[in-house]
């Protein structure tokens, strides 16, 4: 448990050191813009924001493959902990042979194939083309029309005159 604290606090620390220098530069810059917003009395919103972004861009151009070897060594930590130390400490992993112990699913799957006798068929004899008797044919012709349908509600109105 105390390792997974550990990491977490490293973690913490990573996303505190990648976040930081653009939060400072972002604060600086906007309390310089401030205080000269305050002796030209100019308050305007853009003229504030527009250099913000400008300093934090610059920063994460400057500093970005700094951002990376941290965030790529934490995740190389953190990988080395998943593959190396948790799968020694037993109470973590459960055992190699955990299978012939466990039957997840024994009363859902007992056949596993369908009751239909025709899906039956197709799915264990994958490679023939299933052909349908002409009784079955005759079965599925196209639907009846009614013998008179109704008139809708434009023809009703012409049949009877309105």
């Amino acid at each position: 448990m105390e390792l997974l604290t550990e990491y977490l606090a490293k973690g913490f620390i990573t996303m505190l050191s990648i976040s930081m220098p653009c939060v400072l530069v972002a604060a600086g810059i906007g309390l310089v813009v401030g205080i000269l917003q305050a002796v030209t009395q100019v308050q305007e919103q853009t003229i504030a924001a527009a250099p913000k972004i400008l300093a934090v861009f610059l920063v994460i151009i400057i500093c970005g493959l700094g951002f990376v070897k941290l965030l790529t060594n934490l995740f190389n930590e953190g990988i080395s902990i998943a593959f190396n130390i948790v799968p020694k400490q037993d109470e973590y992993v459960l055992p190699a042979d955990y299978q012939r112990y466990t039957t997840p699913f024994a009363n859902e799957m007992k056949d596993g194939l369908p009751r239909n006798t025709k899906i039956r068929d197709i799915m264990k004899n994958p490679g023939k083309v299933p052909y349908i008797d002409n009784q079955d044919k005759l079965k599925y012709d196209a639907a009846p029309r009614a013998p008179m349908p109704k008139a809708n509600f434009v023809e009703t109105n012409k049949i009877i005159g309105r």
